[in-house]
């Protein structure tokens, strides 16, 4: 590995003094991007990505494997590890997509792009079969919903993945959107387009080979306007004496009523407990199991994200929202009788 630091280090030191703040991309990518890759394979991706620059200190790139299973599974990952780490990226293994916010590395950092090129739960059978797909889906859902939180105001999250049947009943779009993100564009993947980077299976015996791609796509979103609008203005709803008001979509509980309306009426708590509220909207009452995240994992999430907004405040107003958030349970509770209740009586 050292003749590659030596042959590459030379060139890429070349190139910065060449090109010292001259902005480079590869594809998507600027250099003047700060760049978070996640679940990465035998991290030929993020090396391609800083080739083409000739640095890598924009570069957050993470894997859910540690690092010692991770020079087991491929053959060149301790050489591309070390390429990275040499012209300056931040590696971090053991990072899972769907609590990647809470890492002590990354709960303070913003990213102009969050990238995950072909996420995938694993090989557990057919990828046709319904509770496959639904495993792929809640990983991709809880990437999103750690995306939103890590993202700079004009940051774009990218999902690469495959768009042949069965992946596309994958719903990736849908699955953004319930996320609070706008698609902003689809466009062909080439891998082409990223010289060295090398798809993986990443999973089983054949972890090191790659997997025939086919037709696939990068989905490009950004932040939708009621997610920006949340993120905004927090500091002014964490400074707020009194929960400011959202109005109900609706005025009365009417057969077209949305049921998860009457869960928006305080923005500090849907600030707060935003898992836990996506939770009672998304899953109709389906099981932990259907999850990639417990309601105990929300609430924690929620607790974790208090402390960090409040920067060790008493306890007090957690305990509020808490109380707030039983409150609107219970409202959301009655909602759901009385629209269950008209429901059945214009059956009968």
């Amino acid at each position: 590995m050292a003749e590659i630091v030596r042959k590459h280090g030379h060139r890429m030191s070349m190139n910065r003094r060449d090109e010292v703040g001259k902005e480079k991309w590869a594809k998507h990518y600027s250099s003047n991007h700060q760049i978070l890759l996640v679940g990465e394979g035998d991290f030929s991706f993020s090396l391609s990505l800083a080739m083409s620059f000739g640095s890598a200190s924009n570069i957050v790139a993470t894997s859910l494997d540690s690092y010692d299973i991770l020079i087991k599974k491929y053959n060149r990952a301790k050489s591309n590890l070390g390429i990275l780490r040499y012209f300056g990226a931040q590696l971090l293994h053991g990072v899972d997509s769907i609590n990647m916010k809470l890492h002590t590395d990354l709960r303070i950092r913003k990213f102009d792009r969050i990238v995950y090129n072909f996420p995938h739960a694993g090989f557990l059978g057919k990828e046709s079969d319904h509770l496959v797909i639904m495993m792929h889906k809640n990983l991709v859902r809880g990437f999103f919903m750690n995306a939103i939180d890590m993202l700079l105001p004009k940051g774009e999250v990218h999902v690469t993945h495959k768009t042949a049947h069965p992946f596309d009943t994958w719903n990736i779009e849908e699955l953004a959107t319930q996320s609070g993100l706008t698609l902003i564009e689809c466009i062909d993947f080439k891998i082409e387009d990223y010289p060295g980077y090398n798809n993986k299976r990443g999973d089983g015996k054949d972890s090191d080979l790659p997997f025939p791609l086919g037709k696939c796509s990068t989905f490009k979103f950004i932040l939708s306007s009621q997610a920006m609008e949340y993120l905004t203005t927090s500091h002014h709803r964490r400074n707020s004496q009194q929960p400011q008001e959202i109005p109900l979509q609706t005025g009365n509980a009417r057969m077209d009523s949305n049921p998860s309306s009457i869960m928006m009426k305080s923005k500090e708590c849907f600030w707060i407990f935003r898992e836990y509220f996506n939770h009672a909207r998304l899953t109709s009452g389906k099981t932990d199991d259907y999850l990639p995240n417990s309601v105990k994992d929300m609430l924690r999430i929620g607790f974790e994200r208090y402390n960090a907004e409040n920067h060790g405040k008493p306890l007090d107003g957690y305990v509020h929202l808490l109380k707030e958030l039983h409150s609107l349970s219970k409202e959301r509770v009655t909602f759901l009788q009385r629209w269950l209740m008209e429901m059945d009586h214009y059956r009968l």
